[in-house]
């Protein structure tokens, strides 16, 4: 059976892009990869989900 896939395009502005950059380099990983495996961890739903509380609140 074949596996769908889809593109997913993100805009980063060029510090977040070297951050990324780093912490990848750190791993011997490309910013796609590292990428990848960050929203792959366990425990990504309930890290963005704070994240995203805390964006709510600053904004608010």
């Amino acid at each position: 059976m074949a596996m769908a896939t889809s593109v997913l395009s993100v805009r980063l502005d060029a510090e977040l892009l070297e951050r990324l950059r780093q912490h990848a380099a750190k791993r011997g990983m490309s910013v796609q990869d590292y990428v990848v495996r960050t929203l792959i961890r366990d425990d990504f739903d309930e890290r963005f989900k704070t994240a995203v509380e805390e964006t709510e609140r600053f904004y608010l």
